[in-house]
């Protein structure tokens, strides 16, 4: 049987108008539960045996969903055990960052099976972008058998804002010179799945909602924190992604109207405040009045910033505090305005954790509501570099487990 090739946004399940089908429940009921029976799915969801039987003798065929062996009774027949098969399919995950690519292939759990990332300068090179992303993804599948664990799909994350009605396009001022397209179609035709699409903080979220910090939480905000500044919302259990796909554009807004330019054409954005080159900026322009800091003593990097900060170098820590009340100031009006039961803070500047939670906090106590600030925790990605590597594998996980049938290409050998 032949495989239909997709490309499109990683948006299947965004109509929250539409109910949950009830293969779509029993599915995830069996994802959750790992181990369940058909009589106890029946049990909970209110239905009859024979309907459950039926959906899942359909969902056997997917492969997704197996019989795994006898139960414990309770008194009659021991049932048939049915398990969710998380090694039965393989999922990639691209992670196109501004200043690096990052490839991680897992299983259906989340389980990492082999990882890929290197530095590279993706605003300045399209081309060379999409060949590294193809390399990165080729070493990543060289490591599995795919005969055995097809590719199910592959999600991708990109630093720009994606329409759900036109994924083939990108941002002509978040990748200048990619002439507002991506161009990754090719990965469909190369490896004959389909291809989701959407923004990289939306896939930091997905992957703290799923894995991470922000698990069992509805309501929240990550907030990305690199080259640029993103935010991913989660509502009521799903991505917002806005009308046309730019909602979480939390670098643009506006800290002080007549603060430095900024990329976007407008000034005092919180980008030029604690965007990666702003901090590095900033401290380079510094080292005068610092000359014992220990970033007097090679190239400053966020590396050697993160490492002086650690060190409590007076130079960095000051870098650091600056750039983590400006953000603050903006999660306050962020909690204001939503009130999120929680923030997440992921990229490279939060891997000094405390030196940026505190000040954070303090510059959000100062601006808040006592009552919005009560009920919203901020706090640090738990997934580190691979968040969104990590969130664009799981993109394809949720379209397959909110819409099985429609989205799982099927293996010719089946």
């Amino acid at each position: 049987m032949s495989t239909t090739v997709r490309c499109e946004v990683g948006v299947p399940s965004a109509d929250l108008s539409r109910p949950r089908s009830l293969s779509t429940t029993i599915l995830r009921l069996i994802w959750d539960e790992e181990l369940i029976s058909r009589a106890e799915i029946a049990r909970r969801l209110d239905v009859s045996r024979s309907t459950v039987s039926e959906i899942v003798d359909g969902l056997i065929e997917t492969r997704l969903i197996a019989e795994a062996g006898v139960g414990a009774s309770n008194g009659g027949r021991r049932p048939i055990v049915l398990s969710f098969q998380d090694e039965a399919f393989t999922l990639m995950g691209v992670d196109v960052g501004a200043s690096h690519v990052s490839v991680v292939v897992t299983d259906l759990r989340g389980h990492v099976r082999a990882w890929q990332r290197r530095p590279f300068d993706v605003h300045a090179d399209a081309d060379g972008t999409r060949a590294l992303v193809q390399s990165l993804c080729d070493a990543c599948l060289s490591s599995i058998d795919l005969s055995a664990t097809p590719l199910l799909g592959i999600g991708m994350a990109l630093p720009s804002p994606v329409d759900p009605l036109h994924p083939e396009r990108v941002s002509r001022i978040a990748l200048k010179r990619w002439n507002g397209v991506h161009g990754f179609e090719m990965l469909c035709e190369r490896y004959s799945v389909p291809l989701l699409i959407d923004n990289d903080a939306n896939l930091g979220a997905l992957a703290e909602h799923w894995w991470g910090a922000a698990r069992g939480l509805s309501n929240f905000t990550f907030i990305k924190i690199a080259t640029g500044i993103g935010a991913g919302h989660f509502i009521d259990g799903r991505i917002y992604r806005g009308a046309g796909g730019v909602a979480g554009e939390i670098g643009h807004v506006t800290v002080d109207v007549h603060g430095n330019p900024c990329a976007c054409g407008n000034r005092g954005c919180l980008t030029t405040y604690v965007g990666r080159p702003e901090m590095l900026s900033h401290a380079r322009s510094l080292l005068p009045e610092y000359p014992d800091s220990l970033l007097q003593r090679g190239e400053v990097t966020m590396s050697s910033l993160e490492a002086a900060a650690n060190a409590s170098d007076a130079l960095a820590s000051r870098v650091v505090q600056e750039a983590a009340e400006h953000l603050g100031s903006v999660v306050a009006s962020l909690l204001n305005l939503m009130n999120p039961s929680a923030v997440i803070l992921g990229g490279s500047l939060c891997r000094l954790r405390e030196r940026v939670l505190i000040p954070v906090r303090e510059a959000v106590m100062r601006r808040t509501f006592v009552s919005a600030v009560a009920s919203s925790e901020i706090l640090t990605s738990a997934l580190g570099d691979r968040a969104i590597a990590i969130g664009a594998a799981t993109l394809v996980l949720d379209a397959v487990l909110s819409d099985p049938r429609a989205r799982m290409p099927v293996p010719s050998s089946l």
